[in-house]
């Protein structure tokens, strides 16, 4: 949290001398201070997401890779004459015991067009796909974000 309140100090001074990063360092760490008392976050926290950070940036790559896949194929829906939606309504279980994890996965399925998730309790999901054949890509064992989200130790 520190690093990330100081490279942002950084970044929005838009220059860089002894002053500035003498007083940048301060106010991060008490930024970061207060941050920690306020919301209860403990450095045990900070170093998972940092040895988790490789696997978040792959994860975001991923997610943006899946985006683009599912944009083209609802664009073509769109504009085909032939092709019509048909809705339907999954609900499947991802056995993630994180709450980060299901969030994580709730939010990708939503961001990704053509599927909404319209609950998310514990690992229980129900969500609505445009086209029957788009369910088929929620099943875990299908799922281009399972194995990485398998991988975090959040």
């Amino acid at each position: 949290m520190l690093a990330l309140f100081f490279v942002l100090w950084v970044i929005l001074n838009g220059r860089i001398t002894v002053e500035i990063l003498a007083f940048g360092l301060a106010v991060s760490a008490g930024t970061g201070f207060f941050m920690h008392r306020l919301i209860g976050w403990s450095m045990a926290e900070e170093w998972k997401i940092l040895r988790n950070l490789p696997l978040l940036c792959l994860y975001i790559l991923v997610l943006i890779r899946e985006i683009i896949k599912a944009a083209l194929t609802v664009m073509k829906l769109a504009v085909s004459r032939q092709e019509k939606p048909d809705p339907v309504i999954v609900e499947f279980h991802s056995g993630y015991t994180s709450g980060f994890r299901n969030v994580l996965l709730a939010n990708s399925i939503t961001l990704t067009p053509g599927t909404i998730t319209l609950i998310q309790e514990g690992d229980r999901f129900v969500v609505h796909c445009l086209r029957r054949e788009y369910a088929e890509g929620l099943k875990m064992e299908e799922s281009p974000f399972a194995p990485l989200l398998s991988k975090m130790t959040l």
